[in-house]
């Protein structure tokens, strides 16, 4: 019996995408002011980065209700397929528990993983569960697996501004107004399925130097295992950079390092500017 994969936006993954992979996509609602938009449908990630600049509104994303689960529950298993529902950290969403909740009415057939992450923490392990679909391997052994190697997977970012961390309310204004002047570049990353903050720079340079400081330290990548990079904002010219920089760390081991642009999950939070690195830990 075949296995289908259903996933949330927060994997940043758009519906064209999605069609093309052959996954079930259920977006995020993002919501500036009255405007209310469905994540990677009518709202592209470049449009939300527009949007994030221009508007005095910071926006909101709401968690998929138990309904709208339930409803793509009951497609998916009407010709007798099992389900993998991967969604974003239960830790920075209410969503897991929907999920959760709708999986209830269908008699073990739907599995609901907690990827303890979003972005491209993620999606690495959607990329994953795909591969274990692809092996023939069945829904319970999956289910096993992605949950076992959840753990091994680092996502660390380097912001280029803290004034959206200040916005959502995740610092205060003087810290923000203070890195501004002093041109701090924080460092977040993905821990035990929240975000936070790991590391301070001074300038980009010094920024990038951290980021890969930190992939070290975390036992460097696991290159057999989906990896990936990205940017928020409208220009990957800084994550060229980075890439630029790091070179070393992936010359030899690929030919090339799939990168992609940050959604609205994670964007709002980060602003424009950010780069992230996702990798499973040696």
């Amino acid at each position: 019996m075949s296995i289908k994969l259903i996933v949330d936006s927060a994997g940043d993954i758009d519906k064209a995408e999605a069609e093309n992979r052959n996954i079930t996509l259920i977006p995020m609602e993002v919501s500036f002011g009255n405007e209310t938009y469905f994540d990677g449908v009518n709202l592209s990630r470049r449009e939300f980065f527009e949007k994030l600049v221009e508007s005095d509104v910071f926006p909101k994303t709401s968690q998929i209700n138990k309904f709208r689960f339930e409803e793509e529950f009951k497609n998916a298993v009407s010709d007798g397929s099992d389900v993998i529902c991967m969604v974003m950290s239960s830790k920075l969403s209410a969503t897991y528990q929907s999920a959760v909740d709708a999986s209830k009415s269908f008699n073990g057939k739907v599995r609901v993983i907690d990827t303890k992450n979003a972005c491209l923490g993620e999606r690495i392990l959607i990329d994953y569960a795909q591969s274990l679909i692809a092996e023939g391997k069945e829904a319970d052994e999956i289910e096993r697996e992605l949950n076992k190697k959840k753990g091994k997977i680092k996502v660390l970012a380097l912001l280029n501004t803290l004034k959206y961390l200040q916005k959502g309310g995740r610092i205060s204004y003087m810290t923000a107004f203070a890195g501004g002047l002093l041109n701090i570049k924080p460092v977040v990353a993905v821990e035990n399925g929240e975000v936070k903050l790991v590391g301070k720079a001074v300038g980009s340079k010094k920024g990038n130097n951290l980021l890969v400081q930190l992939i070290e330290k975390c036992g460097g990548i696991d290159f057999d295992m989906p990896y990936a990079v990205g940017y928020s904002g409208l220009s990957d010219e800084v994550l060229k950079k980075y890439l630029s920089d790091s070179a070393y760390i992936w010359q030899g081991k690929t030919e090339s390092v799939p990168s992609y642009q940050i959604g609205s999950t994670i964007g709002a939070h980060v602003g424009p500017g950010a780069i992230a690195v996702a990798f499973f830990a040696k």
